[in-house]
């Protein structure tokens, strides 16, 4: 089996309505980047696991959702954690990249990661 990853960046603002006292209570932003990795054997033909150009294409129609936007606003996220961002993007890449296995998520700033295996 070989992997690949693309990785693409974002900033979107977000607040957490549950979260206890203090700042995350308040809307707040981020810049985030996402790892998102494809598994399969490589095609025979190509010798590649997925055309990089498609993958790209598919991570910037997720990125161009996300990119600038108050993520408590998009539909099917739900609470706006890094846990839940991890899995729709998942979800979103999988959908359209079935070799996807895993999407990392990462808030550089704050030194945060999340992984997200479907």
């Amino acid at each position: 089996m070989i992997e690949i990853t693309q990785e693409f960046g974002f900033d979107a603002a977000h607040f957490l309505e549950n979260a206890p006292q203090g700042s995350n209570r308040r809307m707040h932003g981020h810049s985030f980047y996402a790892e998102v990795t494809l598994r399969g054997e490589p095609d025979v033909r190509h010798g590649w696991v997925r055309d990089f150009g498609e993958v790209h294409a598919v991570l910037s129609d997720i990125r161009e959702t996300l990119d600038h936007c108050l993520l408590n606003d998009i539909q099917g996220l739900g609470q706006p954690t890094l846990e839940n961002l991890a899995r729709y993007i998942y979800g979103r890449a999988k959908s359209r990249l079935p070799e996807v296995c895993r999407v990392r998520l990462r808030r550089p700033s704050h030194g945060q990661a999340c992984v997200y295996e479907g």
